[in-house]
């Protein structure tokens, strides 16, 4: 099987080479790394160019955000799975896409997710926050539930038999995508108890109040436009439940959510 990853990233000098550092480094033969820049002006399109060929293709212009570029790294994609690392993310360790290759090689399923570890800004070895896949259902999307997003590796096939991530969000069309691939249309999944994603805190969604206010807004109105009966408050109950992940014990969560 072929693998696709795909990089969306716009001004991200000060963590762009890790993040490609880390896809080149995995090891597997069969790779086609994707990188979608958003016109960056502050020396990233630079650091891209650096890699030469050793990045399969890269796809440099304006876009409409962040959405709209992963659109276009998945169209531009050849592999039969694809996967999505962001500019501030790297893989766990240089094995993850060999286990997730060999997963989808074993199992009949559309798509394989797993484990994310939250680490700080000064210190990239410590765990912050862990947030597993292991719990997750796919109705648990009514509660605001999904699977950690970076994780989720999706077979081709199942873009083009059910579409591309929704531009007209601006935070939670990862989640729509859930809702639609995972309850609606019933796709098969593995969950994979594997560490697979480091993630630097501040992401798009986490970062401020206001950016929490727009996910679950628009978290209700992904789950009413699926024709999945939800409410706000239903939404905010993944709340008390979130406390969980920043639990630690020995640099690891000990309790793990959905």
């Amino acid at each position: 099987m072929k693998l696709s990853i795909i990089t969306v990233v716009y001004n991200s000098i000060g963590t762009i080479k890790g993040t490609i550092e880390s896809v080149l480094n995995q090891g597997i033969a069969d790779l086609e790394y994707i990188i979608v820049d958003g016109n960056s002006n502050d020396g990233t399109k630079e650091i891209i160019k650096s890699y030469g060929k050793r990045i399969s293709k890269v796809i440099s212009e304006p876009d409409k955000g962040m959405y709209d570029a992963i659109n276009k790294g998945i169209k531009a994609a050849s592999g039969d799975i694809i996967g999505i690392l962001n500019a501030d993310d790297f893989y766990n360790d240089e094995f993850v896409l060999q286990k997730v290759i060999r997963a989808f090689e074993k199992n009949n399923v559309d798509a394989i997710f797993g484990n994310i570890r939250f680490v700080s800004n000064s210190n990239l070895s410590k765990t912050v926050r862990y947030i597993s896949g292991k719990a997750f259902r796919p109705g648990h999307v009514r509660f605001g539930f999904m699977p950690p997003h970076p994780t989720i590796f999706i077979k081709k096939n199942i873009f083009e038999q059910y579409g591309l991530y929704k531009v007209d969000y601006k935070i939670a069309a990862d989640f729509e995508l859930v809702v639609r691939f995972f309850l609606i249309h019933k796709i098969r999944y593995l969950y994979e108890d594997l560490d697979m994603i480091k993630m630097r805190l501040g992401g798009k969604s986490t970062k401020s109040l206001i950016s929490n206010y727009i996910l679950n807004r628009e978290s209700v109105r992904a789950c009413r436009e699926n024709r999945v009966y939800t409410n706000l408050f239903m939404i905010l109950f993944k709340y008390p439940f979130k406390i969980f992940e920043f639990i630690n014990r020995s640099n690891s969560v000990c309790i793990i959510l959905f």
